[in-house]
């Protein structure tokens, strides 16, 4: 990381207060200057009276650290500071929902409509969950994995769709000259797939490229050798566990709750989305 914003002259109190105050939260990836130890906040405790931060690096390894100064935060020199203080339990609640929409109030999750939202597994469908899921229980719209879309003109068969019992399919890599647009070609041929089926998807080789680099404090994705299980070859660049499903598991949930709205999220994705929602709700 870039050290130019520190340097000797960063100790004296004149300096100090002329760097940003920053409140540690789960997630944010620090540096710790004096040490060089770089690790993601996994936790925040006080402890003797003071505030203390576990970092945790690639590795899996965590070190603590006091709060304060002494920290870069993307190469920028910051003083840390405790979490905020959460708001009292007499404030109003926010008014937006993850996906940006503006909350319903007062109003109960409608009963399942037949139409359905269906994305490529369970990762597509917890995040769709975890970002618009206020927004489809008011529509009374239900999220399901199809854990692949090898055999989707036979599922869509089996679904019957018509006026009133619709089908919004989010596909991962679905570009031209794709495996997937292919698939997604032939399955429009399904007679009542015309006008109540649209299917629409993201560039991405998996869901969890759909999370901003900038998120999870990374440039960019790793890149994964032909040949390397997707999912496994980017655990292993971050140096977290890999070998097994629960690895894997495990990994998406860290990668999960660094998403908190909409803006966590690439474009490409966000588009395709709201216009599935739109699709299923618009009459």
């Amino acid at each position: 990381m870039a050290f130019d914003n520190w340097g000797p002259q960063d100790l004296s109190a004149p300096a100090k207060k002329q760097l940003p105050e920053v409140a540690v939260q789960r997630g944010m990836v620090l540096e710790d200057v004096q040490s060089g130890w770089v690790g993601e906040v996994t936790r925040v405790e006080k402890s003797g009276g003071m505030h203390v931060v576990s970092l945790e690096d690639r590795r899996g390894k965590t070190k603590s650290f006091k709060l304060g100064y002494g920290f870069l935060l993307e190469g920028q020199a910051i003083r840390l500071m405790p979490p905020a203080a959460r708001p009292a339990a007499s404030a109003a609640p926010s008014t937006r929902t993850a996906s940006g929409s503006v909350r319903v109030q007062g109003q109960r999750a409608q009963v399942a409509k037949a139409s359905r939202v269906w994305v490529e597994g369970k990762h597509d469908a917890e995040l769709v969950e975890k970002v618009w899921g206020d927004d489809l229980r008011v529509e009374g719209i239900v999220v399901e994995p199809l854990h692949g879309v090898d055999d989707l003109k036979s599922a869509i068969a089996a679904f019957n769709p018509g006026p009133g019992r619709r089908l919004g399919i989010l596909v991962d890599h679905l570009v031209p000259g794709s495996k997937e647009s292919r698939i997604a070609a032939d399955a429009m041929t399904v007679p009542g797939a015309a006008g109540n089926v649209l299917i629409v998807g993201h560039p991405y080789v998996d869901v969890w490229q759909a999370i901003r680099p900038k998120v999870l404090g990374i440039e960019a994705w790793p890149e994964v050798p032909r040949g390397i299980d997707w999912k496994t070859g980017i655990l292993s660049a971050f140096g977290w566990p890999h070998d097994t499903a629960e690895d894997i598991g495990l990994g998406w949930q860290r990668l999960l709750g660094a998403v908190r709205t909409y803006a966590d999220l690439e474009a490409s994705l966000l588009g395709r989305v709201e216009e599935v929602i739109d699709f299923l709700t618009v009459p």
